[in-house]
């Protein structure tokens, strides 16, 4: 062992600067053992102060070399990355820029493993995927939900001009609610439970469960008015023509009940009632000539007006259904029946709150209604 203040002057004053400025405990305690050593310590003592093993004492104290510090590091900390050079980094990177079809691959979106695999096969530089998570973190990455956008099969112009159609809709009813009505109509379906592979178990054991990804299903159709943002909505079997048919004939007649109701004559409606605009989507079923001849005979104050294709951003229901959906989402039904209770009291009797002005990427962009 060696003497008591063994340490050059020079070295002592490199181990206490060190000491006070190295980041890392693991060096600091290695700097601490050769500095009590220097004070006449014996092992043991270091070893009862620091609270750590003799051996390692012994260890640093053989292998510490006071002027040169990196001998006070271990492999361990030369880091994870050491076989990725520059230039496999600067490939990463350009990689990860890329779709992966551009590469000839079917599926959409990198994982860690993926661009693990792919560059050991274009470097034949191995790492792990953990490696390359770290790797990416370092860069500034973070794992995200990509934007879905289906702004590459938009119809701008057709979406423009209908932007300018429903702004002067919007404008009147503010105005004049009295006059105009716009609802905005849509169908949505909510699951009762979803099965999952993944589940809780003894290690050692797996439990067996059948692939299903749901089983129940409610499926709802109706709409929102855009003045008060009153909903309303049925629940119908399936989306179909005669469902559409049937559930738009029930909206009818309750517009009427409302327009009764606020003192006015039934014959009256139809002259001196609201024109009522409908915004949905271009669903087939929404579209069949049967179905729209009737409702231009039976209910001659609704009018249709069809989303671009594309376009379920200018669809302000779209915010119901979303709201509708985190609000049920980690909650346990044992009915079709208690989620189709839960689903009336929020869709029709008002207990969901919706913040309106919340940007929502829903179904390819935010919602954003003028």
């Amino acid at each position: 062992m060696p003497a008591k203040n063994y340490l050059k002057i020079g070295q002592k004053q490199k181990l206490q600067k060190a000491l006070k400025e190295e980041e890392n405990p693991e060096i600091r305690e290695r700097i601490l053992i050769l500095l009590l050593l220097n004070d006449g310590k014996t092992q043991a003592e270091i070893s009862s102060f620091l609270g750590c093993g003799t051996k390692k004492v012994s260890y640093w104290c053989v292998h510490g070399d006071p002027e040169n510090l990196e001998t006070l590091k271990d492999k361990r900390m030369e880091g994870n990355h050491r076989k990725a050079t520059e230039e496999y980094i600067k490939f990463l990177l350009e990689i990860i820029e890329k779709k992966p079809e551009e590469l000839g691959y079917e599926f959409g979106r990198w994982t860690a493993k993926r661009l693990a695999t792919y560059l050991e096969k274009e470097t034949g530089i191995s790492l792990s995927s953990s490696q390359i998570r770290r790797i990416l973190e370092r860069k500034k990455y973070v794992y995200l939900w990509s934007k879905y956008s289906l702004e590459e099969k938009w119809d701008r112009q057709k979406r423009k001009a209908f932007k300018e159609k429903l702004k002067e809709y919007l404008k009147i009813t503010q105005e004049s609610p009295e006059r105009l009505q716009v609802w905005f109509w849509d169908e949505s379906g909510f699951s009762l439970r979803v099965i999952r592979r993944k589940n809780w178990c003894l290690k050692g054991t797996r439990k067996k469960l059948r692939g299903d990804r749901r089983k129940g299903r409610v499926n709802v159709m109706g709409c929102l008015r855009y003045s008060d943002k009153k909903r309303w909505v049925e629940f119908i079997e399936k989306g179909d023509g005669e469902n559409f048919y049937q559930v738009m004939k029930c909206f009818y007649q309750e517009v009427i009940k409302e327009w009764v109701e606020a003192g006015n004559h039934v014959k009256d409606f139809r002259e001196k009632g609201a024109k009522i605009v409908i915004i949905l989507d271009n669903a087939s079923f929404h579209k069949q000539e049967e179905i729209l001849k009737k409702i231009e005979e039976e209910m001659p104050n609704i009018h249709l007006e069809f989303l671009p294709e594309y376009s379920p951003d200018y669809n302000l229901i779209e915010l119901v259904w979303h709201s509708s959906k985190e609000y049920i989402a980690n909650r346990l039904f044992t009915s079709i029946e208690e989620l189709e209770y839960l689903l009336h009291r929020l869709l029709n009797e008002g207990e969901l709150i919706i913040k309106w002005e919340r940007k929502l990427k829903n179904k390819g962009n935010s919602v954003k209604v003028v």
